[in-house]
Order: structure tokens, then sequence, then C-alpha cells
């Protein structure tokens, strides 16, 4: 009768051993898909920065939003307009990126999102 208390440890340790999500990296994960997709676009000049005065040159200047507000926010990837427009759950008409332009792959829009979830660190 000693096991069955025994297995109900192994069973409690076994399911806290989950492996960590690993960190998502502004620098290293996140700057890459927005240089790819959005700086064309959102950068002082363009026609995506003189529409919104969004520029996704830095962390800094995503952080600060357009001129109507953030895109941005930290720890709610559902309510951050960005995440909204990439995933395409705005207004079709407002997708981004703009057009035929290629978007972000599936893999890409679930970095941008679990690094908002995450706190959007700049790291």
């Amino acid at each position: 009768m000693l096991w069955i208390p025994l297995a109900g440890l192994v069973l409690m340790a076994l399911s806290g051993c989950q492996p960590a999500e690993p960190e998502v990296s502004y620098a290293a994960d996140v700057e890459p898909i927005l240089r790819k997709y959005c700086v064309d676009c959102h950068a002082e000049g363009k026609s995506g920065y003189e529409a919104t005065g969004l520029s996704m040159e830095s962390y800094e200047a995503v952080m600060k939003g357009t001129r109507y507000g953030p895109v941005v926010v930290p720890g709610d990837s559902f309510s951050s307009v960005l995440t909204m427009l990439i995933e395409g759950r705005a207004d079709p008409s407002i997708k981004m990126p703009h057009g035929d332009r290629r978007g972000p792959s599936a893999a890409e829009i679930k970095t941008l999102s679990s690094w908002v979830d995450k706190g959007a660190k700049n790291n």
C-alpha cells in the first residue's frame, strides 16, 4: 500500500516538469520579422508611416505606436493592434502587410504573439 502515495508523488513531480517555452528575443526573433514585412512601409518617409505615424524601425518606435495610440499591449497579444492586423482579425482592408505582399508565416506570427504575451520586452 506504500506504492499508492509514492505513485501520487511521482505523478505530481512529473506534471511540474513541463519544458518552459523559450524566451522570445526582440533583437533575435521579433526585429527580423518586422524588418522583413513591415519596415518597407512603416519607416519615416514611407507610406505607412505617413498615414499612421507608426515606425517599425526600432523597439522604441514600435512601442510608441501610432498617432492614434499604441499597437502593442504588453502581455496581451489578443488586444494588440499589431497582432490583430497581422493575423487578419481586423477588417480585410487594413490587414498587414497590404495588398499582394506576402505576410508572415504561422510560425512568425506565433513568435510575434508570444513576444507580446511575454511582456514585449526589449531583449
